[in-house]
């Protein structure tokens, strides 16, 4: 039987652009800003803070709009499991392995979330296997990986090594956050989804965040700090969420996927301005495998086209 060839790539229009470019620079920045809060603020209470602010400030959206509520024992479930996979898990990694690397470096890693969902995906869903073009395209972001973390990483496994082990962690669980919401998701609004992930993951951070690190002294903060997390709260989780979704019906899930890659730079610079960091050649090198990689997936370099004229 003939294979169905696939339709033409969906456009961006000027909106969607511009709602990608905001993406980039608020999730770019929010690596700079959860540097900015370690310094006097624990991993996990900084984690609380986010996960708290952003279903705080989504509640409201959401009350404002009037938009519909689902509840139910099935509803609770699927928010605290997506919130577990998508906000605690990784979030709790990211946050701890950047007392160890540079943000921008932290940012590079966490690009490869792309790549770990597209395999775990083919593993559990029949219209998402792998094709020649994702095959090439994993290799390459695998290989980026590689190149980034250097061969000597797992044999050293100091707290560098762990800490970049610990942003693959979480761009894993990412991956396993994407395919849950497929599965367990669909028919909640996407605000209504986010709010509900992002309460079930306070439920379990507050708490966590309470017996590990201790009450807050929160008098004791300094004015970045609060800044920092402030904008972890509401600017990279509250007001992210509505760009993405937003930017999700304008452009479709792939075109989305171009954030992935428009984050790491702008963390990057954002890493150099602030704080000085800078990355080798081995960084960049990575991250440009990465992104190869990415693209190949998607379907815009002239390779994957043809495979797609040939399949």
């Amino acid at each position: 039987m003939e294979r169905q060839q696939p339709g033409p790539q969906q456009s961006i229009s000027p909106e969607a652009w511009a709602l990608m470019a905001l993406l980039a620079l608020i999730w770019g920045g929010s690596f700079a800003a959860t540097r900015t809060a370690l310094a006097e603020v624990g991993v996990l209470t900084l984690v609380a803070f986010r996960v708290a602010g952003g279903a705080a400030a989504l509640w409201l959206y959401i009350a404002l709009r009037g938009l519909p509520l689902r509840g139910g024992w099935r509803a609770a479930a699927a928010f605290a499991g997506m919130g577990l996979l998508n906000n605690v898990i990784p979030w709790s990694l990211i946050v701890w392995g950047q007392q160890h690397i540079a943000s921008g470096l932290a940012a590079i890693l966490n690009a490869s979330t792309a790549i770990f969902t597209v395999s775990l995906a083919a593993m559990v869903f029949a219209d998402e296997r792998m094709t020649r073009e994702k095959t090439l395209g994993v290799a390459l972001g695998l290989a980026g990986v590689v190149v980034v973390m250097g061969t000597g990483a797992l044999a050293a496994l100091d707290l560098t090594s762990l800490a970049q082990l610990a942003i693959l962690a979480a761009s894993v669980s990412y991956a396993f956050s994407s395919v849950f919401a497929r599965r367990f998701l669909t028919g909640h609004p996407p605000e209504v989804a986010a709010a509900g992930m992002l309460t079930a993951s306070s439920a379990i951070m507050v708490p966590a965040a309470l017996a590990h690190d201790g009450m807050p002294d929160l008098a004791a903060y300094h004015a970045p700090t609060w800044a920092a997390l402030a904008y972890a709260g509401f600017v990279a989780s509250a007001i992210a969420f509505l760009c993405y979704y937003r930017t999700l019906r304008l452009a479709g899930a792939g075109n989305v996927s171009l954030v992935t890659l428009m984050i790491a730079p702008v963390s990057v610079v954002v890493g150099a301005i602030l704080f000085g960091e800078s990355l080798t050649l081995s960084d960049y090198a990575g991250f440009g495998l990465l992104a190869t990689g990415l693209m190949v997936i998607d379907g815009r370099l002239p390779a994957g086209a043809r495979w797609r004229k040939s399949a």
